[in-house]
This record gives structure tokens, sequence and C-alpha cells, in this order.
């Protein structure tokens, strides 16, 4: 497991991404293909940045990249990547619906890899993270255009199937997944909701 780890941290590391969780997002990106060149793409929970950078990469120079977490992250895009705009702010925030509108009013994808600051209680651990996602599934009723995408990682605990079934209700294909490269003992998962039924 350890093995693993080191790899992954050691490939991040040489193709210059800030953290390994790139290559959750870019497993999840080579089976199901729900980046495409163009789209605009927004990054709740983004910092240190590699989720927006490899979302940039994808669709290229004519898409657009919103990241935005607590912390200020300040990559900036690779070649002939998307531009990526960085904001410092508060998902759970009303200002954050003004903040992400003066760039795009809706975006065709809403990725999320938030997670809360671990208690060492897994009860209480995966309450807040779902707590967190809970609100990231509200956010694609403002923010995610209609048949746009949404991934989200999420720490599976007893209400964890009641979420599966609310992304159900409002994405037409729903997959839940564990990539490779996370940690075998974490309890993470991320959910991928293809094709939004946005309501009128």
């Amino acid at each position: 497991m350890r093995k693993i780890n080191d790899y992954y941290s050691k490939k991040a590391k040489k193709e210059n991404y800030p953290a390994r969780s790139v290559y959750k997002i870019e497993e999840v990106q080579q089976k199901y293909k729900f980046l495409k060149y163009g789209d605009s793409v927004l990054d709740l929970g983004c910092y240190p940045g590699s989720w927006s950078l490899f979302a940039s990469e994808v669709i290229g120079p004519r898409g657009i990249v919103v990241g935005v977490d607590l912390q200020q992250a300040d990559k900036s895009p690779r070649q002939n990547g998307a531009p990526i705009h960085w904001l410092c702010q508060d998902i759970m925030e009303p200002e954050l619906l003004v903040a992400v509108r003066k760039f795009r009013p809706a975006f065709k994808v809403l990725v999320s890899d938030l997670a809360p600051k671990t208690t060492g209680s897994k009860w209480a651990d995966a309450q807040q993270s779902l707590n967190l996602v809970r609100h990231t599934l509200s956010l694609t009723e403002e923010l995610l255009l209609n048949n746009g995408h949404y991934l989200c990682k999420v720490f599976q605990g007893e209400d964890f199937p009641q979420f599966v079934e609310d992304v159900k209700k409002r994405f037409t294909m729903v997959k839940v997944l564990k990539p490779k490269s996370s940690r075998v003992e974490s309890r993470e998962v991320f959910l991928l909701g293809m094709e939004f039924k946005k309501r009128c």
C-alpha cells in the first residue's frame, strides 16, 4: 500500500502536479470522458490545484476553469491549457454565486475534491463529508448547465446510500468509483453524475 502511495506521489512530482490526487480525476476521465475540449469547469475545494491543472489541459485554450478554495491557489496553467481563475472563497457562503458568475453564469462540469478536517471519528468525518458534498450537489442546481457532469469525493457512511439516490434523481447516469490511486484504507469514494437533468 505504501509503495503505491509513494509511486503516485513521485509521479505527481515528476509530472509537476502539486498533489497525487490528480491521478484520481485522470482515471475517471480516461474511462468516462466527462471533460471535453472547450468545456467550462468549476472546481470546488481546488487547493493545491491538481484537478484544475488537469482539467485545464484536457479542455484546452477555448475552455475555462474556475477553482475555489479557502486557501489561495496560484498555479499557472500548462501551455495550451485553459485559463484558470483562482478564487479564495467559502463555498458555503452565498457570495460564492456572485463571485463565480463573474466568469460564467453556469458551467458544463462541476468537480469537488472537498474533504473536511478529519477528527479521527469515522462517523463524524463521514457526516462532515456528506454535509459538504450535499452542498456541492445543491450548487449544481444553480451552477451546472443542463446535460452537464458532476464528480465529487465523499466518505462512505450510513447516510451515503441516500446521497447516491439524491444524485440519481438529478443525473441520467451515476457511478460510484474507487480509483486505483486512492489509499486502500481510505473510506473515500468518488461519485460521477453524467447528463444533469436541469429543473425548469
